[in-house]
């Protein structure tokens, strides 16, 4: 398996949790809040004004963690693939699953989770923790650690990672949710996944460093559909981010490595993400 399909299963389930964005709670903040914006669609709405925008609840982020973690007491888990992978015709893929604890307005959100990047051997285990919270208005920081406590002689990733990351919902840029933003944006720094090129993009002569910044933006086009473009420190993707049906379910697809600054070809992406949530 290579380093570079961890990293993208990784932080699409990990970060976003905390993932929907590497399993997912860090969306579970968003898709909770948009529940419960649900129920206001019921009532009329055309007089009521709202103080502060937060995200919408479609995914936002396949590669990169969000600054929005969980949010209140909750279970997540999720599954993501790549095909194919960097340096390979072969298709990749993991599953993830964790809990988030912790009210990030009042406080923290924490959210801990276990990934399996060798499905078919049921092995290569790593866990990600990550605290998040509301700094101002429409804005919030996480801390992470993601592929931590991996065993050397399953996985070929090169170290743990360690990131922060800052996510703003917009405004003045309202969408059809009621209460919720349709234009948002995430800038981190991170080491590991972020920073350091896999043995293959060394040897083909594509450097030893990514930029260890990492960033997206993220524009509704439809309700409950955004379109995301992300600079994962390593290579550029974009992806659709949906939540059909009204559901909590994230669904996220995508390309990643669209220019040559690491990998030897673009790589599709696919996570399927859901939080259920133990907090009334």
């Amino acid at each position: 398996m290579c380093r570079k399909s961890i990293g993208q299963i990784l932080i699409l389930f990990a970060a976003v949790l905390f993932s929907p964005r590497y399993g997912l709670c860090q969306d579970s903040f968003e898709r909770l809040l948009s529940k419960k914006m649900d129920s206001i669609l019921k009532e009329p709405s055309a007089a009521r004004v709202y103080s502060e925008l937060y995200p919408n609840g479609a995914p936002r982020n396949m590669m990169t963690p969000s600054g929005w973690g969980g949010y209140g007491m909750a279970f997540f888990g999720g599954v993501g693939g790549t095909y194919p992978q960097v340096y390979s015709h072969k298709p990749d893929m993991g599953v993830s699953a964790g809990f988030c604890v912790g009210n990030p307005v009042k406080a923290v959100n924490l959210a801990i989770g276990a990934n399996m990047f060798d499905v078919h051997k049921f092995r290569d285990f790593s866990a990600n923790i990550i605290l998040s919270r509301k700094i101002f208005k429409g804005s919030s920081i996480s801390v992470g650690g993601l592929g931590l406590f991996y065993n050397a002689s399953q996985t070929d990733a090169p170290a743990a990672t360690y990131y922060v990351s800052f996510s703003h919902a917009v405004q003045t840029v309202s969408s059809k949710t009621p209460g919720a933003s349709a234009l948002s944006y995430t800038i981190g720094i991170g080491n590991g996944r972020f920073l350091l090129k896999s043995p293959a993009d060394i040897a083909a002569g594509r450097g030893a460093h990514g930029t260890a910044v990492f960033g997206g933006v993220s524009y509704e086009l439809i309700k409950r559909t955004n379109l995301n473009v992300e600079w994962s420190g390593q290579n550029l993707g974009c992806s659709l981010g949906l939540r059909p049906f009204r559901s909590l379910l994230s669904v996220g697809i995508g390309v990643d490595n669209l220019t040559r600054y690491t990998a030897d070809k673009p790589s599709l992406l696919l996570s399927l993400g859901y939080p259920l949530s133990l907090t009334r």
